[in-house]
């Protein structure tokens, strides 16, 4: 079976393809055939040995698929053999099949192909949890949100958007911006060529935003901060401009402000229930038409390492999909 295989921590081209052997399916697993998964930032950092947590080598990268049940656990009582299913793994994704844990597949509805599928449920589900319960935001709020041309950023948007929210989008192109006006966006801000900060307050009166949207951090995280409102909400996504910010801790005193963290893959493990009520309602919001990934481009299995490249260079808007 042909998977992507790390075989040490490094750059994309050190990635190789060949055959492995997968394990047998434990009783709360499944074996599927994986049809599409996407690319995520994650992705560049945990072949890199950057992320949260190193996984042994050598491993298959890959967390967002979609795909067709091949076999199933003695255990596993939502799906069987033959469903044609989506869901997210730590690791795995980028192969012909994979074995992954049950909890964390559901059943794919109809009307949404695997390459939509596969690139659905981590930038929608993280955006979601992001904005609906740790930020809570509110129709009539304003929400900033960086990097807001990438997958969770478009993701973002529309959810915004779907809860009333007005929605300032800020990216570093004008043709990323575009396609945030096109996805809902209310304002934009290009932030290779406009003051952030200052923008923000323009933007809002001088009031400040009532959430940033933070999935970039490096120069933008604290420049944004500087221009949140009075009790608003920050929230922490991600890193994609590569550096982790240190933040000066007086603009929360002064600004009475929150900063949240927001991980959505620890969250949808510790809180199965409440991440299956979210993702009923992103599914529902597809199918009425009101939210509905960007696809960038596809590429197949033998060219990830080509996919990865151009995602570390920030050529990426919306989603990249490598199909088998």
């Amino acid at each position: 079976m042909k998977a992507i295989v790390c075989e040490k921590y490094g750059p994309p081209s050190d990635l190789v393809i060949k055959d492995v052997v997968l394990p047998s399916i434990g009783e709360k697993q499944i074996r599927m055939q994986v049809k599409a998964c996407s690319l995520n930032f994650p992705d560049t950092l945990i072949i890199q040995g950057l992320y949260q947590f190193k996984p042994e080598l050598p491993f298959t990268p890959g967390s967002d698929i979609a795909g067709t049940v091949l076999e199933v656990g003695s255990r596993v009582k939502h799906l069987k053999v033959g469903d044609e299913v989506f869901g997210f793994t730590m690791t795995g994704g980028f192969a012909k099949e994979a074995v992954v844990d049950a909890k964390n597949i559901f059943p794919k509805p109809p009307n949404m192909s695997f390459t939509i599928a596969a690139s659905f449920l981590l930038a929608y589900g993280t955006s979601y949890h992001a904005i609906v319960d740790r930020a809570m935001l509110k129709e009539g709020e304003t929400i900033v949100i960086l990097g807001a041309s990438g997958g969770v950023g478009l993701a973002a948007v529309e959810i915004a958007k779907q809860i009333g929210a007005r929605v300032i989008a800020a990216a570093s192109t004008q043709e990323k911006l575009e396609l945030c006006n096109d996805h809902g966006a209310d304002e934009t801000i290009n932030y290779s060529t406009e003051d952030l900060k200052n923008r923000i307050k323009e933007l809002t009166d001088g009031k400040g935003a009532d959430v940033i949207y933070d999935p970039v951090g490096g120069e933008y995280s604290e420049a944004a901060l500087r221009a949140i409102a009075w009790e608003g909400r920050f929230l922490v996504v991600g890193f994609a401009a590569g550096d982790i910010p240190k933040i000066p801790l007086n603009l929360p005193l002064l600004k009475g402000c929150q900063i949240m963290g927001v991980f959505w893959g620890t969250f949808a493990q510790k809180n199965p229930e409440q991440n299956m009520q979210n993702s009923l309602q992103l599914m529902q919001w597809y199918a009425d038409g009101k939210v509905n990934p960007h696809i960038h481009k596809l590429y197949k299995l033998v060219d990830t390492p080509k996919a990865l490249e151009e995602m570390m260079a920030r050529k990426v808007k919306g989603k990249v999909v490598v199909t088998m």
